[in-house]
């Protein structure tokens, strides 16, 4: 794992977390999730919230210290299987589901998230 990589969770959670944001990182918030979509061209509905949710909580409950781009990949796209899967989350998200969802998530993109076919339209 690259130091980048090991960059990506930022620790520090909530205690009294942001109402149905449970694992969101502590200096996270909706609004500015709100304001980077508005930057990235992306209007929010229920189901960009679920894939930031799903982001939060896969990187929180992570027994590593940071998931390398490959798992988190692996993960959103099982945790999307019904809907889709990485396909469904590409419609959400044009320019990559890991670069743009884990920057609403309040989260470090995995350095290589910029690759094609890794999370973005690079």
């Amino acid at each position: 794992m690259n130091n980048a990589t090991q960059e990506y969770i930022r620790p520090g959670y909530e205690v009294e977390p942001v109402p149905g944001f449970p694992h969101a990182p502590s200096d996270w918030t909706r609004e500015d999730a709100e304001k980077i979509a508005q930057t990235e061209g992306l209007t929010l509905t229920e189901e960009h919230w679920q894939v930031v949710r799903a982001l939060q909580d896969i990187c929180m409950h992570s027994e590593e210290p940071s998931l390398n781009l490959r798992d988190l990949h692996d993960a959103l796209d099982e945790h999307f299987h019904s809907a889709g899967g990485i396909k469904y989350l590409y419609e959400l998200f044009p320019k990559g589901p890991l670069a743009q969802g884990c920057l609403l998530a309040g989260l470090q993109p995995p350095a290589d998230a910029q690759e094609p076919g890794m999370g973005s339209a690079a």
